[in-house]
């Protein structure tokens, strides 16, 4: 290794010359640590397979870099462990892209039918499979690339037939007629796709004339349009305004169709008039209020959101582009009582922000039933929310659980493995090849349903289906193997962001349960949002989305990594920011000066052997070392990310590189034992930052990656015993060096070396050890431990002891002047803040911020001002 290698720390070149070499001896596989696995002890954490049209966005390098820093962990300490990698074919994402991908070349994909299109859509995938895991890579994570799998490559794909043929018979996947959220773009869409924004509309209030002619009706809607629907008008049956109506007709302006006037306590009296059209077939609410009095459900516009005959004149146009015609004609009429400003709430498509439409249509769906096992499992313990509190969401949003349509009117996705029969009319479900008959009554004429199935519905086997349940041998012995259900199934553990715990975890959870017998995972981390350093959420709009490819390229990869893990506190949103990536860069560099020093002593160091380590100095160090390997092993084992970095931190840059270090330089027969702890202490950091510990290790073994193992296939550290008396000794040291410096800084020669100083301390310390190390680190010639407290003297009292300094040879008084001056300063500062916050004028009419900071500047004040007067009183004795 040349001296330029050893002065300047190329991440960039460490970064993309290690991972490939990770990767190509199989270090990420299952037996990429056959040599340290212990028997029995196996671990399974799926990744959360991201979109394969997407790019590694900040959220999805929190998620992967937690999901890697305990994996590493566990296959360092003797695990045989599996971590999935895979994609996910993102069914609309990926149709949307192709199909504007045809826009642009002028044609669209009923143009070019089903077949060319899924072509196309496959093409795509091929294209762009590879950008999200090589973006992946160069966040240096360690899944299994070799068992990587897609969500409809041929293995999955059975595994979805098997699972909706499972749940069809069993009863709990069925076909009909129900009110679903519907995206004239998109299709069916789920509630949980639907996100609903404020919107500053307008309530419109229509006339609507009593069929006998004995007055109007006034009724309140944000949706003109949809009164060509209307099969009712409701009132409460309490509402005595109305109550000799109930029972009467209004005629629906315009179209001149006669509907009755009905009560239903669902009404709310004090919105509106009081009065509610009733759409059956175009309002959720209206549905079951639809189905209660047996009105009749008629739908006014088609898929793509078209007016059709029911709407008079308006036919062929879109519905929302209708709304402004209609209610024109309306006031034209005389139907428009008046128009309000009104803010309500408009659900929109997650994808395209369509404005989603309530719709009656016959899709698949999944009975709310199917969840109820995993509600009771989860409830009894078998699964364990990281943050607990997670499980009360899950609990609510189970509680209301409604049918799960799932059904989408795309090409790109898993086709419905449904024939229906075009002569017999039965549908029949299959798990295997397209069948080519009917199995009712063999007509060859049949057709397989054209959806597909919602995404939700194949990643909700990913558990479970990547380890080849359902899978038909296809890709066995080498996606997957026999023993993977036994060795993985439950999962250890699943990381991901709490905000897809309705999308994805319990749908898992739901399907592992019912599919298996068993809930798919055994502890559930759902992590924060990353936001910006003042806490706003990241949008493009905003400006303030951190890229973390880009950080990367300015900061390196292991700043990256341990930024968001020693933030990642549980339950907390993270800030980024560059400050803090900064931070960790510095502690990167840190590290690498820390090498540099132990090398200038020797060039190679031993393995740890407790049993080498003799000196004082080299003891203390192991002590600490084992105490950081205790709590490091403890925060990990709960995924306490954030409270394991702090420890990292603590203990390598303060107590090892600032104390150890410099300790060190009294000691130089420990630097040999110094350099065997910090590179044990390397694989302590490895799975936190693995490119620059891979690094270092090897450079203090004086070995290189190319011809030696990697340290990410060595035994993770275990403590030994703790030695509390040297620490205790350690501890006076390092308090007796600290309280010295502290005196000399009293006289204003802090970095000169003086000739004597005294320290009074309690008769159990070890005067000679702390003697060689205060007399070097403090900068004094001699350290004499005196029993009393001398006079004329400078002084520092600390917990155990005290320190002094002569002045009988000082000129103190320029040191003194300095001093009163800065005395009168705190004196005034003191007098003003006080005048303040003794004002009852002030206090009464400043905000409560202003007086807290005002009450904190003077408490601040006056203990630097008690501080001063003691200095000075010791000056003048």
């Amino acid at each position: 290794m040349s001296d330029n290698t050893k002065k300047v720390y190329n991440p960039k070149e460490i970064e993309n010359s290690f991972y490939p070499v990770w990767e190509n001896r199989g270090y990420f596989e299952i037996d990429g640590n056959k040599s340290i696995q212990e028997n029995g002890k196996n671990f399974a954490i799926m990744m959360p397979p991201p979109n394969v049209t997407g790019s590694l966005h900040i959220g999805h390098a929190l998620t992967f870099t937690l999901q890697d820093i305990i994996v590493r962990f566990k296959r360092m300490d003797g695990y045989k462990t599996l971590w999935q990698p895979g994609v996910d074919h993102a069914g609309i994402a990926t149709q949307n892209v192709v199909e504007k991908q045809l826009l642009a070349e002028g044609t669209t994909k009923e143009t070019i039918g089903r077949e060319a299109f899924l072509e196309r859509a496959w093409l795509q995938k091929e294209n762009s499979n590879n950008t999200i895991t090589a973006q992946l890579r160069k966040l240096g994570v360690s899944p299994a690339w070799k068992r990587e799998r897609f969500t409809m490559d041929e293995g999955l794909a059975n595994a979805v037939k098997k699972a909706f043929k499972q749940m069809y018979d069993e009863g709990y996947i069925v076909r009909g007629n129900y009110m679903i959220n519907w995206c004239t773009h998109d299709g069916a869409l789920s509630d949980i796709e639907v996100e609903y924004e404020e919107h500053a509309g307008k309530l419109y209030h229509i006339r609507y004339p009593l069929s006998d002619g004995s007055g109007v009706l006034v009724v309140a809607t944000t949706r003109p349009e949809t009164y060509f629907g209307d099969t009712a008008v409701m009132v409460h049956p309490d509402d005595k305004r109305y109550t000799h109506l109930i029972g009467k007709e209004v005629t629906l302006p315009l179209i001149g169709r006669n509907i009755k006037i009905i009560a239903d306590e669902h009404v709310d009296m004090e919105f509106g008039t009081g009065v509610v059209k009733v759409t059956p077939a175009h309002d959720p609410n209206d549905y079951e209020v639809g189905k209660r009095h047996n009105l009749e459900f008629i739908t006014i516009f088609d898929e793509q959101g078209i007016l059709n005959e029911y709407c008079g004149e308006f036919v062929g146009l879109e519905r929302l582009d209708a709304r402004a015609k209609i209610v024109s004609k309306l006031e034209l009429e005389g139907f428009i009582e008046k128009v309000e400003e009104h803010i309500h709430q408009v659900g929109h498509c997650y994808r395209c922000g369509n404005v989603v439409e309530p719709y009656i249509s016959k899709q698949w769906f999944v009975k709310k039933e199917f969840a109820a096992n995993a509600i009771k499992k989860v409830n009894d313990g078998e699964a364990k929310f990281f943050p607990a509190h997670w499980i009360n969401s899950y609990n609510a949003w189970m509680s209301e659980l409604r049918d799960w349509c799932i059904s989408r009117q795309l090409w790109w996705g898993h086709q419905i493995p449904v024939i229906y029969c075009d002569e017999c009319g039965q549908e029949s479900v299959f798990d295997g090849d397209v069948p080519t008959s009917c199995p009712h009554c063999q007509s060859k004429k049949i057709h397989q349903d054209p959806d597909v199935l919602d995404t939700w519905f194949s990643s909700g086997l990913w558990p479970f289906s990547t380890l080849g349940w359902g899978n038909n041998d296809i890709y066995k012995g080498i996606k997957w193997n026999d023993s993977d259900m036994s060795d993985f199934y439950p999962n250890s553990l699943l990381i991901t962001g709490f905000d897809i715990l309705f999308f994805w975890v319990a749908r898992m959870l739901m399907m592992g349960e019912n599919l298996t017998g068993k809930i798919p995972f055994k502890d559930i981390y759902l992590h924060a949002l990353v936001k910006d350093e003042h806490g706003n959420k990241m949008s493009k709009s905003k400006g303030n989305v951190i890229d973390p490819l880009d950080m990367i390229e300015k900061y390196s990869t292991d700043a990256l990594r341990f930024t968001l893990a020693i933030l990642a506190v549980q339950g907390r949103d993270i800030k980024l920011s560059e400050d803090k990536l900064e931070q960790s860069r510095n502690f990167t560099n840190k590290l690498f000066n820390a090498a540099n020093f132990l090398q200038l002593n020797q060039e190679h160091f031993e393995d740890l052997n407790e049993n080498n380590i003799q000196t004082p100095l080299g003891k203390y160090m192991l002590s600490r070392f084992y105490l950081a390997i205790n709590e490091t092993r403890e925060f990990l084992e709960v995924y306490r990310f954030n409270d394991a970095a702090t420890t990292l931190y603590r203990f390598l840059w303060g107590e090892f590189c600032d104390w150890g270090i410099e300790l060190s330089k009294a000691s130089k027969e420990s630097i040999s034992e110094m350099g065997s702890i910090f590179k044990e202490s390397l694989k302590l950091l490895h799975p936190f930052m693995p490119f620059i510990t891979e690094y270092l290790y090897h450079r203090l073994s004086t070995t290189s990656l190319e011809d030696a193992q990697s340290i990410m296939v060595l035994n993770y550290p275990k403590a030994g015993k703790l030695d509390n008396e040297i620490m205790q000794q350690f501890e006076q040291i390092i308090e007796a060096i600290v309280s010295v410096r502290r005196c000399k800084t009293l006289i204003e020669q802090g970095n000169q070396k003086i000739e004597k100083a005294y320290i009074r301390i309690g008769e159990s310390a070890n005067t000679a050890l702390m003697k060689p190390f205060i007399e070097k680190l403090a900068k004094v010639e001699t350290i004499e431990f005196v029993n009393n407290s001398l006079d004329k003297c400078v002084k520092d009292v600390s917990d155990t002891l005290e320190s002094m300094i002569a002045t009988e040879n000082i000129d103190l008084s320029p040191i003194i002047q300095k001093l009163e001056k800065q005395n009168e300063k705190l004196d005034k500062e003191i007098a003003k803040l006080s005048g303040m916050l003794n004002n009852e004028r002030f206090v009464a009419n400043a905000p409560e911020s202003v007086i807290a900071e005002n009450k904190m500047a003077l408490n601040d004040a006056e203990s630097k001002a008690a501080k001063i007067k003691d200095e000075l009183q010791n000056l003048k004795r």
